[in-house]
């Protein structure tokens, strides 16, 4: 699948259509739905930016930012009252960007994050690629010479 976006404008419409497609299924208590997803691009691609949207469009009232030094912030989603425990109730926005080895990774717990029902979005994965789970959702984020943003999305 491809996402285009050619300007801000439609980055809010962009991130519903891929809750729709990538997210409604889990949300929808949907067995094997995926919950892992990793963002490659440049920096400056517009991982966060586009992580922001998504969040605010599943009604995240938190303050949204990149976890370049906490490695990883939480966001809770507002949940109806009949979700199951095994419907994502957490986003988990991860950014490896200055993790130096794998060990570190350990040291924050990254099980704990990864093997939950949640959602993890996960910028700089190319850093922790062996510690991905095999049904990561893989977003390659490519810029144009004229600036938009083309989202090419492997399943």
């Amino acid at each position: 699948m491809q996402i285009s976006i050619p300007t801000l404008q439609q980055l809010d419409s962009a991130a519903q259509n891929f809750i729709e497609h990538y997210l409604r299924p889990a949300l929808d208590g949907q067995p094997d739905a995926p919950t892992h997803f990793a963002f490659y691009g440049e920096m400056g691609a517009g991982k966060t930016t586009f992580i922001t949207s998504v969040c605010h469009q599943l009604g995240v009232t938190d303050v949204v930012n990149s976890p370049s030094f906490s490695i990883v912030n939480e966001y809770q989603l507002p949940r109806p009252a009949d979700a199951s425990a095994k419907t994502p109730h957490a986003l988990y926005h991860f950014d490896f960007y200055r993790i130096k080895s794998i060990a570190e990774v350990y040291d924050i717990g990254y099980e704990d994050y990864f093997y939950s029902p949640n959602f993890c979005f996960i910028e700089w994965p190319e850093l922790i690629e062996s510690l991905l789970p095999d049904d990561t959702v893989r977003i390659h984020i490519q810029v144009t010479p004229d600036h938009q943003r083309q989202f090419v999305i492997e399943p």
